[in-house]
């Protein structure tokens, strides 16, 4: 029999952290209790001095995020995780763990919108200085990284352009300089990339996305050695309240078993979504990672085993014909979530990033024009005639305007 580490990731996505109780269920047990109790004084004397392995309070653990996390660190390649009540809680919790007044954060500038917002209106007012640079650009990093660092944060792919950062460069430049590399993987999933092999401390996921896949929960976690998790991480997690719902735990352990037959049939649409509407008319221009055309394709081959379910595109005509589209679409729905079974389609600007201003939008190469498309499950047929049809109604429109 061979050891749980040994297992391929496949078998770790369906078995890793099960902890079956004494009645042997298949399925794992679902832990809804919020406090436990102890057969002394001394043994939860004991267990709030870390003396004895004893849950305490479902703030601080519960034995069914327990599963959820063993699972996550096995499939990421981790030594640890904890999962939060939200994507948001997990990449602020990671930050403001280890963050203090004077320190500096350099941060990749195509970000999500709230994350934008913390690295440029929350930090600043704590007096934490933060920088934001160009993520395409390996020499803005080697500027910005040429003085010293606590933190460095990035998006690969990013949302929603879908730009990719070195993660290998940047991490070497970064530990240099005495910071900490977060990666946000949410678009690439730990199917297709490994943000800790290519050299990043640590890694957060919006577990809401591809982990569940399904519309089902919010949630998060972050990832890192076991050190940075138990002494850095854990004390702010646990007194801070981000910690996860037991349900949302259970049902994140279970989407798990079929992330990579989910994750694997999207991307593959994707990709040949993205080859047609490449080529359509209405397309100004396309951002897929495993599109030919993206200017970072080669690095996208290199440190990336899969492209994702996310196509962003800009359609010609400005706002008025990407509302166009999206009001002309009848399978596809829209929705500002991603990562989902059923393929969603949104306007960033007015949407995800609605609270960036005008100039900050340019700056993360964000117009009116842009539509991201988060690919399900549906066949690829039928989301083509939808995505066609809803083109079309441009053209139709600029010969009814002409």
């Amino acid at each position: 029999m061979t050891s749980p580490k040994d297992w391929h990731s496949d078998t770790k996505q369906v078995r890793a952290g099960l902890a079956r109780t004494e009645n042997r269920e298949t399925s794992e047990a679902l832990f809804l209790n919020s406090g436990y109790v102890y057969d002394s004084a001394e043994q939860a004397a004991a267990a709030f001095k870390g003396e004895a392995d004893n849950f305490i309070y479902s703030r601080y653990g519960n034995p069914t995020l327990q599963m959820a996390e063993e699972r996550l660190a096995a499939i990421e390649g981790a030594e640890a995780c904890r999962v939060c009540a939200t994507g948001m809680a997990a990449i602020f919790a990671s930050m403001a763990c280890q963050l203090e007044v004077g320190d500096r954060v350099v941060a990749s500038q195509a970000l999500f919108g709230a994350c934008h917002a913390i690295l440029t209106k929350i930090l600043p007012r704590w007096g934490i200085q933060t920088e934001l640079v160009d993520g395409t650009d390996i020499t803005a990093w080697q500027a910005a990284l040429a003085k010293p660092a606590k933190l460095v944060f990035m998006e690969s792919p990013s949302n929603p352009v879908l730009q990719l950062v070195d993660i290998a460069a940047v991490s070497a430049l970064a530990h240099k300089a005495g910071a900490k590399v977060i990666v946000d993987n949410v678009f690439a999933t730990p199917i297709y990339q490994s943000p800790l092999e290519l050299g990043a401390d640590i890694v957060t996921y919006s577990t809401t996305k591809h982990l569940d896949g399904q519309g089902r929960l919010l949630g998060g976690a972050v990832l890192a050695d076991k050190t940075f998790i138990e002494e850095v991480f854990q004390p702010f997690y646990r007194q801070t309240g981000a910690s996860m719902s037991a349900f949302n735990a259970w049902v994140l352990v279970k989407s798990l078993e079929t992330l990579r037959l989910r994750v694997t049939a999207m991307s593959v649409t994707a990709g040949q979504l993205a080859e047609k509407l490449a080529d359509h008319s209405a397309i100004d221009s396309l951002q897929y990672p495993g599109h030919k055309s993206h200017p970072q394709h080669a690095l996208a081959i290199a440190q990336m085993s899969g492209f994702g379910s996310i196509i962003s595109m800009k359609v010609r005509g400005g706002r008025k014909a990407a509302f166009t589209v999206l009001n002309s679409l009848k399978l596809i729905d829209i929705s500002n979530n991603l990562g989902d079974a059923k393929t969603l389609a949104c306007h960033p600007a007015s949407t995800t990033h609605a609270n960036l201003s005008d100039s900050e939008r340019a700056a993360l190469s964000i117009s009116e024009s842009h539509i991201r498309l988060s690919v399900g499950l549906e066949h690829q047929g039928d989301l083509w005639r939808d995505l066609c049809q809803a083109l079309d109604q441009i053209v139709l429109d600029k010969i009814a305007g002409d």
